[in-house]
């Protein structure tokens, strides 16, 4: 099967809207939190109708940053980071299917004018996802993000390391993408509708976290881990026991980082100052923090707080002068394992 040319006739001439999907895999948009809900009915129908994702990989703090998102579709994604990002930032959008890029590029002007920018901060490359080192310079970007994307991708390690290759350091690819709790058969990766439902090229979630730690990515974190509904029978049949997930993502692109939590003694606040999370914090599905409230956290959860656009909303206090050895019980709040019974990478 030539995986390029089956994605891109699914996504261009099959699927018409994503009412036209088998599954829900690729349009899972429940969990979209407040924030970006208020901001989508700014965006244009035509854009969120023929729009598919499987998660909110959108995250907060990002005034003024440089982002990319990676497949981007009608650009549902940029433009939800556009209205984020401000005037002061701007955001790419990269996607292979020419029908998708060109809704896209239809509504740039008429987003820009209802954002009230003064000039446009968004703009639309229509290539395939494994040509970004031609599109962007190394260290180049505070943000890289994707919706159920990277399953479609053929040569998944690669791309990865493109990402990792032109974040800054301190920069974060945060997206969100379906994976599979085992390895899925050779045969069903050859199925063309699997494929394009973003189950046929779906990883094994500990084979994608392998590739995520060799590229330079070495502490990969669960944002949320939510189970695919698999409601069309045929579908059902065909996959047998596979379990999928959507999951988010958050890898972040930092040097000092160690492969497990190691205790340094830091002691992390959140100070409120995001206006969207006034009250707590979420790093990730392990590490919850409340406004005003010390936490000890370990030191890579340390210098993803000090080393990163996090850096003026927590005050890390302690040094990495003297170790104290394997920090026992690293990120266990029960606020996240009642949620959704996942665990952190880290921790």
């Amino acid at each position: 099967m030539d995986i390029l040319q089956s994605v891109k006739d699914y996504y261009g001439n099959v699927l018409k809207s994503n009412k036209d999907l088998k599954t829900t895999a690729c349009c899972t948009s429940d969990s979209i939190p407040a924030y970006l809900k208020e901001i989508l009915p700014e965006i244009a129908h035509e854009v969120t109708s023929k729009f598919y994702g499987c998660g909110s990989p959108i995250p907060l703090v990002l005034d003024g940053m440089r982002v990319l998102d990676v497949g981007c579709g009608t650009g549902r994604d940029v433009y939800l980071a556009a209205r984020l990002v401000g005037e002061g930032g701007f955001v790419s959008g990269i996607d292979m299917t020419e029908e998708q890029i060109g809704v896209a590029k239809k509504h740039i002007r008429e987003h820009t004018k209802r954002f009230g920018y003064p000039k446009e901060n968004v703009q639309f490359i229509h290539d395939y996802i494994e040509t970004l080192p031609k599109h962007f310079s190394g260290e180049s970007l505070d943000l890289v993000m994707s919706n159920c994307v990277i399953n479609l991708v053929k040569d998944k390690e690669g791309v990865v390391n493109q990402i990792y290759k032109i974040l800054k350091f301190g920069g974060e690819f945060y997206f969100s993408d379906i994976y599979a709790d085992r390895r899925v058969p050779e045969e069903l990766r050859e199925n063309p509708v699997l494929y394009g439902e973003c189950l046929g090229g779906a990883l094994y979630y500990k084979d994608f976290e392998r590739i995520a730690r060799k590229a330079g990515f070495i502490d990969p974190r669960i944002i949320s881990k939510e189970v695919v509904d698999i409601t069309n029978d045929k579908i059902k049949d065909l996959i047998g026991n596979i379990t999928f997930y959507s999951i988010t993502y958050r890898l972040w692109k930092l040097r000092g980082m160690e492969d497990g939590c190691e205790d340094y003694g830091r002691i992390a606040t959140y100070l409120g100052t995001v206006p969207e999370a006034p009250h707590r914090f979420v790093l990730d599905n392990t590490h919850l923090f409340e406004k005003n409230r010390p936490e000890r956290v370990c030191g890579n959860t340390a210098r993803m707080l000090m080393d990163t656009r996090f850096k003026d909303i927590f005050r890390v206090t302690g040094s990495f002068d003297e170790h104290f050895g394997l920090f026992e019980g690293c990120g266990t709040t029960a606020y996240f394992s009642q949620n959704n019974g996942s665990n952190g990478s880290c921790c």
